[in-house]
This record gives structure tokens, sequence and C-alpha cells, in this order.
């Protein structure tokens, strides 16, 4: 009988440990709940940042590129999705903890003249290297620095190039 009540403790324990310590085991169907991420902008705000744009835009255009210029960037929202888990897994094996994405502006290079604006995005993070003392890690600011694998281009250009938003 002692054996038998140590058996059922024994379960009862590991059972709860299961739901407190794994609560997603097993549970491949259940939804993962959407957080709303931190930056969401309404479309007023984003025109006014778009309308903000226009005399840098203007200046390029007219001064640099001597046509109009790519105001955009668009990407599928597959290659999206493909493009954050390969980052992730590159960084993992570079030897690094992906903390986020950062997106630069570009210009694709051209013989004859200066070629469209472009907006390519990398990798960022930390370096997963052993701590002495976890205090250092827990001061670094957020958001690493960029990760040397490989980064996103190729996104399309607006409609027409130079169009505002909304498009």
């Amino acid at each position: 009988m002692k054996n038998f009540s140590l058996l059922v403790l024994g379960i009862i324990i590991g059972a709860l440990a299961t739901y407190f310590f794994c609560p997603m085991c097993g549970d491949d169907n259940t939804e993962v709940g959407i957080v709303a991420p931190k930056g969401l902008i309404t479309p007023e705000e984003a025109k006014t940042l778009d309308q903000a744009f226009n005399s840098r835009h203007a200046l390029i255009s007219d001064s640099i590129v001597k046509r109009p210029d790519n105001r955009s960037a668009w990407w599928s929202l597959e290659d999206m999705k493909n493009y954050l888990k390969y980052a992730e897994n590159e960084s993992k094996e570079l030897g690094y903890t992906m903390d986020g994405v950062r997106v630069y502006l570009g210009a694709y290079p051209t013989e004859a003249e200066v070629g469209y604006t472009t907006m390519f995005m990398v990798p960022t993070g930390v370096e997963n290297i052993s701590q002495g003392n976890s205090s250092l890690f827990n001061m670094l600011p957020p958001g690493g620095g960029d990760i040397p694998g490989g980064g996103l281009n190729g996104g399309g250009p607006g409609m027409p190039p130079p169009a505002n938003y909304p498009q």
C-alpha cells in the first residue's frame, strides 16, 4: 500500500510539473494569442510620416537621380515568414541569438546613373558567449547589433516607384 501511495504521489507531482513547466508540450493545435507589436501606428500617422519625407524625396529625385525615385518596398507575406525563420536559424548556426530585424535604405548601383532606392533588412542579435556575470547581460540595450549573416532584399518597388502612402 505504501508503494502504491508513493506511485500515486509521483504521478500527481509529475503531472503538475508537466502542466507548469511545459504548457505547450504535445498540443500542436493550440492557437497562440495575437499580441499587438510595439510601435503600431494609425493610417493618419503613416500619412504624416510619408508627407514629412516628401522634401527629402524631392531633393533626392531632383538633385541626385534626376528622375522620380522609389519610395517603398514590398515583400510577400510568405517571403517575410520564410526570411524570419531562415535568419533565426542562420543566426543560431553562427552563434547568435536573434532579437530583431533592422531595415536599411540602399540604392542599386548602376554604371550610367544612380540606381533606384531600395530597402533591405538584416537580422540583429547578440553573440552567444559565456558571461561570468549575468548582470552585464541585463544592462545591454534592447536590440543587438547586426548579425553577419544573409540579409533580405528583392522587395518590389511601389507602383509607380515614387507613389506616396497609401498605394
